[in-house]
């Protein structure tokens, strides 16, 4: 049985911006939306497809929970490493950050609130996520991200703590190698600061000598996240 219906549709601090990923397709799979009980919004990286990324998620699925994807046009979110200046990546960061409203929006237009959502990404997919969960503050039903990070040239707390709303315990597990080529360490590190200053349930895994890439214990923790999901439906 799907989730109940929700008259409040979730809204966002994201522009309703008509940018190069807004015509992209929203790639679905696991459980029908109609008849899902809770969600997972996931984002691909650079040079990936929303396909390949909902395949990852088919991994952690369970009966119950639909898989909800956007595709990001030619591939890439922006342009840019997400260390390089907000407006060097423009406008497909505020574009990408609208894709994943966007989805979260069809979630809950089916009646799942974002508490019962997963956000999952990887590599830009990751660093999308991780920014929107951090600009967009509220019970979410967790966040994934896959070797990713707060996206800028640097991090300023401040600017994410100035809204009034928090995560409220939102499960957050960033999980990257100590050596991975496009993300720092330092970088993880300072998302988890800002995420834990935003009262989430921040679990933090350096792989040593891992690279760039998803290994089982990162699908291990995901999938129990995605049961956690289910444990009051």
């Amino acid at each position: 049985m799907g989730a109940q219906s929700d008259d409040s549709a979730p809204s966002f601090a994201v522009p309703d911006v008509d940018g190069p990923h807004q015509n992209q397709p929203l790639v679905s799979g696991g459980t029908p939306l109609e008849e899902a009980d809770a969600a997972i919004v996931l984002t691909h990286g650079r040079g990936a497809t929303a396909r390949s990324i909902v395949q990852l998620g088919q991994e952690v699925h369970r009966d119950g929970v639909a898989l909800l994807a956007p595709q990001a046009a030619r591939n890439t979110w922006y342009p840019n490493s997400f260390l390089a200046p907000v407006e060097a990546n423009e406008p497909g960061r505020t574009s990408g950050l609208r894709a994943i409203a966007n989805a979260l929006e069809r979630a809950g237009d089916a009646g799942i609130p974002t508490d019962r959502v997963l956000l999952v990404g990887f590599s830009q997919g990751g660093c999308l996520a991780s920014e929107f969960v951090a600009r967009n503050p509220r019970r979410y039903g967790g966040l994934a991200a896959l070797s990713g990070g707060l996206i800028g040239e640097s991090v300023d707390p401040d600017e994410y703590l100035a809204a009034d709303d928090r995560l409220e315990g939102t499960p957050a597990f960033l999980g990257c190698s100590d050596v991975d080529p496009h993300i720092p360490v330092e970088r993880v590190h300072e998302t988890a600061d800002v995420l834990e200053a935003l009262e989430a349930d921040v679990t933090t895994r350096l792989y040593e000598e891992m690279g760039h890439g998803v290994n089982e214990d990162e699908l291990d923790v995901v999938a129990g996240m995605v049961a956690a999901l289910l444990e009051d439906g």
